[in-house]
């Protein structure tokens, strides 16, 4: 079983031990939760090498025989919605602090039940003879992205031994490189003294592109503060605004660069539904809404989660030039809106525009000015976690994850009991 376990790096490593420390510990949920902090006790079984050489890369496996307390009273986590990471302190003839994770898989976790937690795994490169003890120590419980950090409150005691023999690994007396006495025959490059004629990088349709239709912006990263129906949060990520001329219009497709995040969750068909207000400066103003389909396939949990493109219409309504930004991002779902507004302006996108009949400028019913309005880059995941139809709290938990892939997390679900 332990075989089974991929306990065993190299040859030479000897079979595999395990062993369990218990130790007190204290668990801190983000300060957006509402949740106190908890005292529990953390069991540990930690499983390694019994003998092997320097030089030898193991594996060790951090498995919980115990959480530090259980799922609060809040809400169900739903299968393969927890992932658990943390620290193991290498010491005796070798110190390091080794990096553990485990994958996100777990079974669903009711309402006040036992956190079940995945066995973490990392790996050390042995560098000198002796023994080498391994301790657990500090680690965290992610959540719908949000973290729970949970640390020891008493000195935790070793709970593996490795003897590792052979020598030191020394690093080599040689140089590894000499520095060349010939001059280097290379040429030089020389610079042309024929100027260019092409624009080097620039998101600006200017009198220049004679006949260009389309129109590439720059990508942006600007902080949005998002309000939620269970909570306030920051989140950043980079967009990018590009435009189709069409006519005297523009066709516009606002475009998240990356996805943010694996799915935390199985996530259903259908059901997030995301849209923008572009900011518009410069010698125009208003916004120019945009909008995104709907998820139109399920996401199994552990999939990236994929931002669709937003895009909509921009009808100019001033001569010159006009600035776009991404502003305002809105996401509907299950009957709730999260709304997230830039609180740094940058632009993506600058056009030469010719008014149109009926074009945005003041358009925008809340009279903002002329002034340059640059948006920020919203946060990418538009997509929730969760599934069907398990009621309010459900239904929280859903735009919770939604809000996660927005970049930041308002929402956690700490391992305790609620203090009645």
């Amino acid at each position: 079983m332990l075989g089974g376990a991929g306990i065993l790096v190299g040859v030479a490593a000897g079979p595999a031990q395990a062993a369990e420390v218990s130790y007190a510990t204290r668990c801190v949920p983000p300060a957006a939760s509402g949740l106190d902090p908890v005292e529990g006790t953390t069991k540990v079984e930690i499983t390694a090498p019994a003998t092997a050489r320097v030089g030898d890369e193991v594996t060790v496996v951090w498995k919980f025989t115990q959480a530090a307390s259980k799922n609060p009273d809040l809400i169900d986590l739903p299968a393969n919605s927890v992932q658990p990471s943390g620290t193991l302190k290498a010491a005796g003839a070798q110190t390091a602090d080794l990096a553990m994770q485990g994958p996100r898989e777990n079974p669903a976790i009711p309402k006040g039940g036992a956190m079940v937690l995945s066995d973490m795994k990392g790996t050390l490169k042995l560098t000198t003879p002796g023994e080498v003890t391994l301790t657990p120590d500090a680690y965290s419980i992610n959540a719908f992205s949000t973290d729970t950090k949970c640390a020891p409150t008493q000195t935790v005691g070793p709970a593996a031994t490795i003897e590792v023999t052979g020598s030191s690994t020394t690093p080599s007396s040689t140089p590894t490189t000499t520095p060349s006495t010939t001059p280097s025959t290379t040429p030089t490059t020389t610079p042309s003294t024929t100027p260019s004629t092409q624009p080097t990088g620039s998101s600006s349709a200017s009198p220049s592109d004679s006949g260009q239709t389309d129109f590439t912006g720059k990508e942006v990263s600007v902080p949005y503060a998002c309000k939620t129906p269970i909570g306030d949060k920051n989140a950043t990520s980079p967009v990018q605004i590009d435009a189709k001329k069409n006519g005297g219009s523009f066709d516009l497709t606002v475009q998240f660069k990356k996805s943010v995040m694996d799915s935390p969750a199985d996530i259903p068909a259908d059901s997030v539904k995301p849209s923008m207000e572009v900011a518009l400066g410069g010698s125009d103003k208003g916004t120019v809404h945009v909008e995104g389909p709907t998820n139109s396939q399920a996401i199994k949990s552990g999939d990236p989660i994929e931002i669709p493109d937003l895009t909509g219409t921009y009808k100019p309504g001033a001569s010159g030039q006009s600035t776009l930004s991404p502003g305002v991002l809105t996401i509907k779902a299950l009957g709730t809106t999260t709304t997230c507004t830039p609180t740094k302006s940058e632009v993506s996108l600058t056009l030469d525009t010719t008014q149109q009949a009926g074009g945005a400028s003041g358009g925008d019913s809340s009279g903002s000015s002329g002034s340059s309005s640059g948006g920020t880059s919203s946060s990418g995941g538009l997509a929730q976690t969760g599934a069907d139809d398990h009621g309010t709290l459900r239904a929280l938990g859903l735009v919770a994850g939604t809000v996660i892939l927005l970049g930041g997390a308002i929402f956690t679900f700490m391992p305790h009991h609620r203090t009645r």
